[in-house]
């Protein structure tokens, strides 16, 4: 979709070309009309194309990386960057995404405040720092979204959850590197002979794009070293829930081991006392209960148990100089061994 737009700001003094969504038809009118090469075409379509400023003989070429509005209805948590190119010429204006960005729909709706859009140089660089503000719009709620999930991963671990916080750290990969590409345009931007800003007002807000779009690099390591730090946590919650099961199977298969080789005892083909008696199957079944008994406290953790509930009895008589904290430490201790068994 091609739309031609004059009414971003009374003094504007250039044509928008505002192009999203392409078809083959607005390729060809793009390629046709405003002769515009194939090749720049390809690379702004490629969705892992870089940020760049480049000179060509009739216009200078800029490409920039912008938040998609694309949603994935099976992945809801990822959100990706999308190239977006720049076309300027001297009279003119030409945008060219792939898909379609918050960041141009808010340009074309007039959901902007005091960004200098009076002149190209102007416009472009509203568009980089409007881009930086919804980056960090967007990695606001990806950390909220962050918690939620956190939330909900304490209370039942579930591979579910895992795969969200997944969603997420792959998101936020996705959003650095676009911020990455666009602070090294941004600073380009300053130094190149192929763009000049007109006047101290859009000096000043290139300046302030450049701080916006560094805070957002910042809260997306941030948020990702966060992320990473949870996932290895969590990662270690899961182990560790592994071994206490893996402990329970033990105790219980140690446990049984004991009972396992009287009956094997008793039930070898030769003469053994009291193995006439009718009441020989009820002496061995006590006799297999009782073992299988004492081999579980011998086994199990009851060492540790001991040691915490006399820690525990000496704070309530007052003997103890055990701080707060370490009491209810012992205190969770014992309710997590208690409920070992």
């Amino acid at each position: 979709m091609i739309t031609k737009r004059m009414d971003l700001s009374p003094r504007q003094d250039f044509t928008w070309i505002d192009a999203r969504e392409l078809d083959k038809d607005d390729i060809s009118i793009l390629t046709d009309e405003y002769l515009i090469s194939s090749e720049l075409l390809a690379d702004i379509m490629d969705v892992d194309e870089q940020s760049r400023i480049e000179k060509d003989d009739d216009y200078t070429i800029i490409i920039c990386r912008l938040p998609s509005s694309e949603e994935d209805e099976e992945n809801p948590l990822e959100r990706t960057s999308i190239p977006l190119g720049i076309v300027l010429y001297p009279d003119k204006v030409i945008t060219i995404c792939r898909g379609d960005s918050v960041v141009i729909d808010d340009f074309a709706r007039h959901r902007f405040r005091q960004c200098p859009v009076d002149t190209k140089e102007g416009f472009v660089i509203s568009i980089l720092g409007h881009a930086a503000l919804v980056y960090i719009r967007l990695l606001k709620y990806i950390n909220r979204q962050k918690d939620i999930v956190e939330e909900q991963l304490q209370k039942s671990i579930m591979n579910y959850e895992l795969i969200q916080l997944l969603q997420i750290q792959k998101s936020l990969v996705y959003l650095t590197t676009g911020l990455t590409g666009n602070e090294m345009l941004l600073e380009k931007l300053q130094k190149t002979p192929y763009f000049r800003v007109n006047s101290e007002a859009e000096e000043e807000f290139l300046e302030d794009s450049i701080t916006d779009n560094k805070q957002a690099i910042a809260m997306a390591n941030i948020y990702s070293d966060i992320l990473t730090g949870t996932m290895d946590a969590f990662a270690s919650v899961i182990s560790n829930n592994m071994n206490v099961i893996m402990k329970r199977l033990t105790v219980i298969s140690l446990s049984l081991m004991f009972p396992t080789f009287i009956t094997g005892f008793f039930g070898m083909n030769v003469s053994l006392p009291g193995m006439d008696s009718p009441w020989a199957w009820l002496f061995l079944l006590i006799l297999c209960g009782l073992v299988a008994l004492i081999g579980n406290i011998f086994i199990s953790d009851r060492k540790n148990r001991s040691v915490l509930k006399a820690s525990l009895a000496e704070k309530k008589r007052g003997r103890s100089d055990r701080s707060p904290a370490e009491i209810k430490y012992l205190r969770r201790k014992r309710e997590t061994l208690e409920g070992d068994d």
